[in-house]
């Protein structure tokens, strides 16, 4: 099974997460962004956005970090991570639509502006940032974890950019909550970071 990986990348990170939390066998292949390969032929026939991450199982070829979180924990994780139950489900994919717009859309957007100097609002990614993470906050205030009363996929979709989110400028003193909440998720059995996702100078 193989993930088309950015090392930098929230979103091919929220993979490699889940895979390393549920002791899922990934070997990664590095996409260069910055040359271009994930436009050229062989990535845009796995992907047609043009994005990453890819992952490939077999003949099975899925795009988009939620969806491919939704199918390892399916096929390969187990109702640990992904409940049986339908009303939970439906709690799980609350948070990976989140994950896909807000978080998107805040963020992750606000990282992009401030530490790559991508041309976008960076106030308004901001804004849009501050308001999700006190939603979270106060979710997290009732909740220990998102979803299901336990760590789910949720987890691995929402907490990427969240714990990126001082990249983008933002002060997370204020979200007591979510701060308790991420130090959950990093002491969880088998646990991998990725570079930034522990705060400056990690």
């Amino acid at each position: 099974m193989t993930l088309y990986d950015l090392d930098g990348s929230g979103n091919c990170y929220k993979v490699r997460l889940f895979a390393a939390l549920a002791d899922i066998e990934l070997e990664l292949v590095a996409v260069d962004l910055r040359a271009g390969e994930h436009k050229g032929e062989a990535m845009r026939s796995l992907n047609p956005w043009c994005e990453v991450p890819i992952l490939k199982d077999g003949n099975l070829v899925l795009r988009d970090a939620q969806a491919i979180l939704v199918y390892l924990a399916g096929r390969y994780g187990g109702e640990a991570w992904w409940p049986g139950e339908a009303h939970l489900q439906g709690e799980v994919m609350q948070w990976l639509s989140v994950a896909a717009n807000e978080i998107q859309h805040g963020p992750a957007a606000a990282r992009l502006g401030k530490k790559f100097a991508a041309d976008l609002d960076l106030n308004l990614a901001q804004a849009r940032s501050k308001r999700i993470l006190g939603l979270m906050d106060a979710h997290l205030a009732k909740h220990q974890w998102l979803a299901a009363g336990r760590p789910s996929i949720a987890e691995c979709a929402v907490f990427p950019y969240i714990g990126l989110a001082w990249e983008g400028g933002l002060e997370m003193g204020p979200y007591q909550n979510v701060q308790a909440w991420m130090q959950r998720i990093r002491a969880l059995q088998g646990f991998k970071a990725m570079p930034g996702i522990n705060g400056p100078g990690s």
